[in-house]
């Protein structure tokens, strides 16, 4: 029998390998590590590692069946149990996780883990400006003693706590409480910046067990495609339909999201602050593709935003967000690290297509930060040239003139790599994917912000500090000059997204010279921005020239 640290290497070096042989030297190291005990806390996060990518690839029935008991009782390991605050923040089911959440997932947690999660104390920098709210987290009736009474914040938090509470549940809670307005309670939240403890026990997030059982499973019988894809090639594949699932089903693939991003210290607004009434799914060549819509409340003013899960055999092995307006879109990606090396590439190649297919873009963009500005992982890793040699280009013509010599230099030595000051200068600007005619109504080109100018131009003229007094005028001025005659069976998020809108009504001179039919498919998409299905207002708004028009116009400044 070999011993567990040589069957560890064997596994490691066999997981991407597929084949009979391969499979049954897989079984012999999984049945040898299955109850053995390994000897450092790297070696436990390797197994760990190793197990999460065999269950995203498995070869056969018996491996997968193998690897998912395992990874069901990892967190009873002896191993697991003895290196367990080493490794804290690994995301590994048994340990626990620090981090700052944004306001949203920390209710989420404080909701449904409300005796797991705890306030870390000792990394608390901004306690002093908590403090300043302690007579606002009780009641009036308590100040005599919150006023008077000398005390360290913790020891007054824990007396304000109910006996079954943490102190962040009841942190989380009473500032919820005090600031309904949820962008508010954000904005603070963001300044307190408040360290969590989130402690391991049942159902708590893990890594180990984020799978989403009822995605489809297939086996890995074939070598895994590490070519370079062909985008064009690959849009030319059919791409299935999406699939808008139930709101409970939706609720169950938030809540998956939100526990990729807790375990992995990150965290996306567009899982923050998902609406399970807007998830879709959709099955692509062994991959599923969730898609994640947020509430009307979180939504852009004119482009579109979708969160993304990549799914295999159940498993989160990728994630973005998709921001889209006028047939472009930006499209950050990440892979999860557990499984880089796994088909990234040829992955990423089939969020594009599903992104061509589903928003109907010709045209994607990378920005700085997911090339490498302000981002040394990215930096590093050669994250410009992944996207380069996908057929990414920046339109600057001196990064232009500087990528030609780069490749100059690695045909002439094919041994160059790029400097990191030369990845800088190349990573200072967006790069394109233009698959369709060249075009300047692109996302990343146009000013939109010239567009909020121009609205807080006309409040400004108008109404001054009587902001909500103008949103209400303009509604009703919108409502007048677009036929609406009544609000009557009008959604909540609807009717937020027309007092959203209206101020971009009335910067639309020539309206009353538009058709009638333009001025109602004005009033549905209006409308659409906030019903269940946002990318349903992204179609109606692409579809409408005089208004892309009237947009791009005001873009411009």
């Amino acid at each position: 029998m070999s011993s567990p640290l040589v069957a560890l290497k064997s596994l490691e070096s066999l997981k991407g390998e597929f084949d009979p042989s391969s499979a049954n030297a897989k079984q012999a190291s999984l049945q040898v590590l299955k109850s053995a005990e390994l000897k450092s806390a790297e070696q436990v996060l390797r197994l760990h590692e190793t197990l999460c990518f065999m269950q995203a690839w498995p070869d056969d029935e018996p491996v997968l069946m193998l690897v998912d008991a395992m990874l069901a009782r990892f967190d009873q390991r002896r191993d697991l149990r003895r290196h367990a605050d080493e490794l804290s923040n690994s995301g590994i089911a048994g340990t626990r996780i620090n981090f700052r959440f944004y306001a949203g997932t920390a209710r989420w947690l404080a909701d449904r883990w409300p005796e797991r999660l705890e306030i870390d104390w000792e990394d608390f920098e901004n306690a002093e400006k908590l403090e300043r709210y302690l007579t606002l987290l009780a009641t009036y009736s308590e100040t005599p003693g919150l006023e008077s009474i000398a005390m360290e914040l913790p020891d007054w938090i824990k007396r304000l706590k109910g006996p079954q509470e943490t102190d962040a549940f009841f942190v989380v809670k009473r500032l919820a409480v005090l600031f309904p307005d949820e962008f508010l309670h954000e904005h603070l939240c963001d300044e307190l910046d408040i360290p969590l403890i989130l402690s391991p026990g049942s159902g708590v997030p893990s890594r180990t067990l984020a799978k989403n059982d009822h995605a489809p499973i297939g086996y890995q019988t074939t070598p895994l495609v590490r070519t370079r894809p062909s985008i064009a090639e690959e849009f030319q594949k059919p791409v299935s339909e999406p699939k808008l699932v139930t709101p409970v089903e939706g609720a169950r693939l938030v809540d998956l999201a939100r526990s990729a991003m807790v375990t992995r210290q990150r965290d996306l607004d567009a899982f923050a602050y998902a609406d399970a009434h807007d998830i879709s799914i959709l099955d692509d060549e062994g991959l599923r593709f969730v898609l994640y819509g947020v509430t009307p409340a979180r939504r852009f003013l004119l482009e579109t935003l979708y969160g993304f899960l990549v799914l295999k055999n159940g498993v989160p092995i990728s994630y973005g967000a998709i921001t889209s307006l006028f047939n472009s879109a930006e499209v950050a990606y990440t892979i999860l690290d557990s499984f880089r090396g796994g088909e990234s590439a040829q992955i990423y190649a089939r969020v594009l297509a599903m992104v061509h297919q589903v928003f109907g873009c010709d045209t994607f963009m990378i920005d700085p930060y997911q090339l490498g500005e302000g981002n040394e992982d990215a930096l590093k890793s050669g994250a410009w040239w992944f996207y380069q040699k996908l057929g990414y280009r920046p339109r600057n013509k001196q990064l232009l003139k500087l990528m030609k010599r780069e490749l100059a230099a690695m045909k002439r030595k094919p041994g160059h790599r790029s400097s990191l000051a030369v990845l800088k200068q190349l990573a200072s600007e967006n790069v394109y994917l233009e698959l369709g005619k060249q075009r300047d109504d692109l996302l990343g080109l146009l000013e939109l912000a010239n567009v909020g100018l121009k609205i807080t131009d006309l409040y400004s003229r108008r109404f001054g500090s009587e902001r909500e007094r103008g949103e209400s005028v303009l509604a009703d001025e919108a409502a007048e000059a677009l036929g609406v005659m009544s609000f009557r069976g009008w959604t909540a998020g609807e009717k937020l997204a027309w007092r959203r809108w209206s101020p971009l009504v009335a910067l639309l001179k020539d309206l009353d010279r538009w058709p009638a039919a333009d001025r109602e498919s004005l009033v549905s998409m209006i409308r659409m921005k906030g019903s269940r299905q946002e990318i349903d207002y992204l179609r109606r708004f692409n579809s409408l020239a005089r208004l892309r028009f009237a947009v791009v116009k005001m873009a411009e400044g």
